[in-house]
């Protein structure tokens, strides 16, 4: 029996040596409000994917940029993103929203960050992107998973319905009181 043991110690061994690498390699992120992605962004843009080459340890995007919500005043004319799994796999002549940082002049996007296609964006979510995300930004959306989920602070939105889009639908908004509430978009949120 003991033999047996050590052979099952020892295949297990190897077997987590050969998934170390790609262990390593994986990219963790958690799932992520729209708002809070446009808050966390450096820049928010609506763009069109018209080329792609790889460039180093990169693949470049041409765009033509349809819409700045938020960033610099130049325009955009390609993203770029990691060739490792984090980096984002985009269809050519498609339209998307991204989310990403500016890094020695180059937009840079993620897995982790909030790259969905515009086609399958909401009315709402396209509504909060020009108004309601940017005046939201003092607010902190919690995600919580299983309650109860304790909100330390009133300047927060507590995000539970993560395997749904209702969520997605709504913008913590900071109220005239300066605590945080969801916003449906029909009316501003009370006291």
């Amino acid at each position: 029996m003991t033999r047996y043991v050590s052979s099952c110690f020892f295949t297990l061994f190897v077997l987590f040596l050969w998934r170390v690498e790609d262990i390593a390699e994986a990219c963790r992120c958690l799932p992520q409000h729209p708002q809070q992605a446009f808050c966390d962004a450096e820049i928010v843009i609506r763009a069109k994917v018209v080329g792609k080459k790889a460039v180093s340890n990169n693949i470049k995007y041409d765009i033509q940029q349809i819409k700045m919500f938020k960033g610099c005043d130049q325009v955009i004319h390609a993203i770029f993103t990691d060739t490792t799994s984090c980096g984002v796999t985009l269809e050519i002549n498609k339209e998307y929203l991204f989310t990403g940082k500016l890094e020695t002049g180059r937009m840079y996007v993620t897995m982790c960050g909030y790259n969905p296609s515009w086609e399958n964006l909401s009315a709402a979510q396209k509504n909060s992107l020009t108004r309601l995300y940017k005046s939201g930004c003092d607010c902190k959306i919690i995600r919580c998973t299983s309650l109860p989920c304790p909100i330390s602070t009133s300047a927060a939105c507590l995000w539970t319905d993560l395997g749904t889009d209702n969520g997605q639908n709504l913008a913590c908004i900071k109220r005239e009181d300066g605590s945080c509430a969801w916003y449906t978009g029909m009316a501003q949120p009370k006291k």
